[in-house]
């Protein structure tokens, strides 16, 4: 079986790299080893989500009386709230199962394994296997949860990000190791459902990767939840007892037990290059991932990679983008496009994290702008002083931006509260127009809106504040 494009792999880098190239006229296939729209889809992005938006139902309804509205015996069916995220990850498989058949995009079960250029073998599920063949290959494998030596995920009482939206009776107690996104979603989500959240995070903060200001009010609001938080620790190791596990936890002070009923291990992903072939073509790979140059292409001829199984974020939107420039270089190169795509700014890719409050940023932070030389203007506007946050009753967290005083350029925004990864996208096309502070505060920002806390946090940085 010939084509023009393979693309090993259909998550959120794949399935949009096999959709431009097949509108870019190239004869195209996808290989998935288990569900298409791979992990995001079906056990990522899009079911954790509907787990959240069930925990914030929920929790309007137990605090109902502070919007005026008294909802009595008002309980959650956690099995229920699970089979409603699955439903919406089996619906949204089944939308890109859609996209395959309307862009004529040929669809391979199985796990496929580079053989020779151009080549891969694919064995399906009943160990059957074949060959396809194509000029240009895209690899696009994705990441699993990493597991640390001493914290081995069994499934059961110590388990990963998986298990954790799959399973139907809800733990009275957890402990979640790591704090990064998928770590404070999660404890987010079984707190308000009523478990007993404890987060144990080894470095000096949570959200590690973010602000230091933002760090600093997520952990007051998740206290102020209820969710116990202990920084500057490590999970040693864990024992299973009676009830469900003991861990032995090394913080600055010495060595404690924490019993719960299970452990998630949130400790970061590691990507899937093993055993699908790279050593034999002699593909480079460096830290766990596989080179690539500005357009996706490996050292070898005819073979690309994006997502995260390269070095850049480990993000769903970041995966799509590269997957359409790695075809689109594809159809420059075959000259069936007019220009090579533009390389990514990988400094101006937003992230955004979904417990709530939310979280949001962009750029460098205040640390990193200070660090890389600039002199810088900074800006917060507290959400306390909205008045569609006061409205919605959702005055936690702020908008915080830096700017470079010289230029007035628009270095970073870093956002925490209610809705803010609805808002963060305008500082990302912003910053790509190369924007000032000049233009957001001459831009008029619609009232009363979440989003207008951006222009108010402008016009802090440059002493124009009118509302606080």
């Amino acid at each position: 079986m010939a084509y023009d494009v393979i693309v090993l792999g259909s998550g959120p880098g794949g399935y949009p790299a096999a959709i431009r190239a097949s509108q870019l006229g190239f004869k195209v296939a996808i290989i998935e080893k288990e569900s298409l729209g791979g992990v995001c889809l079906n056990w990522g992005c899009i079911p954790t989500k509907a787990l959240l938006k069930s925990a914030q139902v929920y929790e309007y309804a137990k605090h109902g009386a502070a919007y005026g509205i008294n909802i009595t015996g008002a309980s959650q069916d956690f099995p229920g709230v699970i089979k409603r995220s699955r439903g919406v990850a089996d619906k949204m498989s089944r939308g890109v199962q859609f996209l395959m058949k309307k862009n004529k995009i040929d669809v391979i079960m199985g796990y496929g394994r580079l053989k020779a250029k151009g080549q891969i073998e694919v064995t399906a599920a009943d160990n059957s296997k074949q060959i396809v063949e194509a000029k240009n290959i895209i690899i696009a494998t994705g990441s699993r949860g990493r597991q640390l030596p001493n914290l081995p995920i069994d499934g059961k009482k110590v388990i990963g990000y998986r298990e954790a939206m799959s399973i139907t009776t809800q733990p009275k107690s957890m402990i979640v190791v790591g704090s990064g996104a998928i770590g404070v979603e999660f404890a987010y989500f079984y707190n308000s459902m009523g478990t007993k959240v404890t987060i144990v995070e080894f470095m000096p903060r949570v959200v590690p990767v973010e602000d230091e200001e933002i760090s600093k009010e997520l952990e007051k609001q998740f206290k102020k939840q209820g969710i116990e938080i202990m920084t500057n620790s490590t999970v040693e190791g864990v024992e299973s007892t009676d009830n469900g596990v003991k861990a032995r936890v090394k913080t600055q002070t010495g060595e404690i037990s924490l019993e719960a009923e299970i452990v998630l291990s949130a400790v970061g992903i590691a990507a899937n290059i093993e055993d699908i072939g790279l050593e034999a073509l002699g593909i480079k790979t460096e830290k766990g991932k596989i080179v690539v140059d500005k357009y996706g292409q490996t050292n070898v001829p005819g073979f690309y990679a994006i997502g995260d199984c390269t070095p850049g974020q480990a993000l769903a939107h970041v995966a799509g983008k590269e997957g359409i420039n790695a075809s689109e270089h594809i159809a420059y190169v075959e000259k069936k496009h007019a220009h090579a795509p533009e390389g990514i700014d990988y400094n101006n890719i937003p992230g955004c994290t979904y417990c709530s409050p939310e979280i949001a940023s962009i750029g460098f932070t205040e640390k990193a702008a200070k660090d890389a030389g600039y002199e810088i203007k900074v800006g917060k506007f507290p959400f306390m002083a909205s008045g569609k946050a006061s409205a919605a009753g959702a005055t936690e967290g702020f908008v915080k931006v830096i700017f470079d005083a010289k230029y007035g350029e628009f270095l970073g925004a870093h956002m925490i509260g209610n809705s803010v990864t609805e808002m963060i996208a305008e500082v990302s096309v912003a910053r790509k127009l190369e924007t000032t502070a000049h233009e957001i505060l001459n831009a008029i920002h619609p009232h009363p809106t979440m989003s207008e806390g951006l222009k108010e946090a402008t016009a802090v940085a440059y002493g124009e504040a009118i509302d606080i």
